[in-house]
């Protein structure tokens, strides 16, 4: 297929008549010509007539570079691939050791290949791999080679040499690009530790503390979490940024009870707010009494919900579970107001979903019936832990009527004022109109 305004076409029929006027066809119908048919006239030992097959190359290095960026193993893509480069050169450079053999004269001297008269040496096969292995001696400058005895053997070993250099140079290179590469990716995904260790020991941190780091950093490459998920995406069009936080989050989201009932439009806009973020052990998450400013999802992990000990442990949260919405929304008739009510720390390594305030008013806002929703389960769990005052929250119900009545009040006093300055503005018009008729026709009279 060929791109077309950025669409792949896929038609047969557009590709074919793309492909013939294309100026790679010419040199693919020659590539793919039966010249090996001149080996009923010359025999099979005039290689060089296929050698139009290598017109194919520049489509082979295209494949290459299409299955690299599609493959799921792009590095290990790329060492194979350096691989066969390396052992294509060895083998053409034995073709020509023996192709010199050959016109020096087989079994001449020590250093071109032996004759069949050499036991073993009658199989075309044995004179391969001898070919074959001189050739890998001579490119990995490696073990002792027979000193070469005529000009033509000097310059041949010269020009091995030189592109042994040259090749050693180009796979250094390429491995270490591989290797730096890698070393990008895992960057990329997962932070990088060393500055953080590098501000404790300058401090003097604790050594434990300093593990603890090195345990978390450790954690998040090993499970491959990636905390800076919104950075990562920020080039990414709302619309396709959207379809990938969902395809990412929403099914461990549509494991909170709190969302099953939620439409799929609520639930899209909080994937796009949500922040991963990763408790070690021993870690509080929230303590009572803090300000609450976000609420979490357990994604994955498990948390304790402790008393003030901190070691007595009330209750356990596990997957699919939620905790600090109360001190985002205002209930009314809560005497805890936006303080945590209880101390969460994680047992293990956790993995949450945090969403701040700020994200879930402006989610709630453009669904009223979540927001209605989660009203009502948050004061189910006031009214279990006996922190909602019902009295207050009458009361304020009833502040909320008058203020209400009050802003009536007002909105119809303000209509009256309107109309009556409407009504002041039209008389005052038709008085002035009034005085400008009297004064001309006191200007006619004079």
């Amino acid at each position: 297929g060929f791109l077309e305004d950025g669409i792949l076409v896929q038609d047969r029929g557009r590709i074919r008549r793309r492909y013939l006027r294309s100026p790679s066809f010419p040199w693919d119908v020659a590539a793919v010509l039966p010249t090996d048919l001149l080996y009923l006239r010359l025999g099979p030992g005039v290689p060089a007539v296929r050698a139009n097959r290598c017109l194919r190359a520049p489509r082979l290095f295209e494949a290459f570079d299409r299955r690299e960026t599609r493959t799921a193993h792009p590095n290990a893509f790329r060492v194979a691939k350096l691989m066969l480069y390396v052992f294509i050169a060895i083998h053409w450079y034995g073709c020509l050791y023996f192709a010199l053999s050959a016109r020096l004269g087989l079994g001449t001297d020590a250093w071109v290949c032996p004759n069949a008269s050499r036991p073993g040496f009658a199989r075309p096969l044995r004179q391969y791999l001898h070919s074959f292995y001189f050739s890998t001696l001579i490119l990995a400058t490696v073990g002792d080679t027979p000193e070469p005895q005529r000009e033509e053997e000097f310059l041949f070993v010269t020009a091995g040499f030189l592109l042994a250099v040259l090749g050693f140079a180009t796979i250094t290179g390429s491995i270490s690009s591989v290797i730096s590469k890698m070393n990008a990716a895992n960057t990329a995904f997962s932070p990088d530790p060393k500055p953080v260790q590098r501000y404790l020991q300058a401090r003097g941190a604790d050594r434990r503390l300093v593990r603890r780091v090195a345990r978390w950093h450790e954690h998040l490459r090993a499970q491959r979490k990636l905390p800076a998920e919104q950075a990562v995406l920020r080039h990414l069009p709302w619309g396709l940024r959207a379809e990938v936080a969902a395809s990412v989050h929403l099914p461990a989201l549509r494991r909170v009870g709190l969302f099953q009932s939620w439409e799929h439009g609520v639930l899209q806009q909080l994937v796009l707010r949500l922040r991963p973020q990763v408790f070690g052990p021993g870690e509080f998450v929230c303590r009572r009494g803090d300000v609450g400013r976000e609420m979490y999802f357990v994604r994955e992990g498990r948390l304790a919900v402790v008393a003030e000990d901190g070691v007595t442990q009330l209750a356990v949260l596990g997957e699919g579970l939620y905790f600090g919405e109360i001190s985002l929304i205002n209930i009314k008739g809560n005497t805890s107001g936006n303080r945590r009510t209880a101390n969460i720390m994680s047992i293990g390594y956790s993995d949450l979903f945090c969403l701040s305030k700020e994200d879930l008013a402006e989610v709630l806002a453009e669904f009223p019936s979540a927001r209605a929703t989660m009203e009502v389960r948050g004061r189910e769990l006031l009214l279990r832990m006996g922190k909602l005052d019902v009295h207050a929250e009458a009361a304020a119900e009833e502040a909320e009527r008058r203020a209400q009545a009050l802003e009536t009040a007002l909105e119809g006093l303000q209509t009256r004022a309107a109309r009556l300055l409407a009504q002041l503005e039209s008389s005052a018009f038709k008085l002035a109109l009034r005085v400008e008729r009297l004064e001309c026709r006191l200007h006619a009279r004079g």
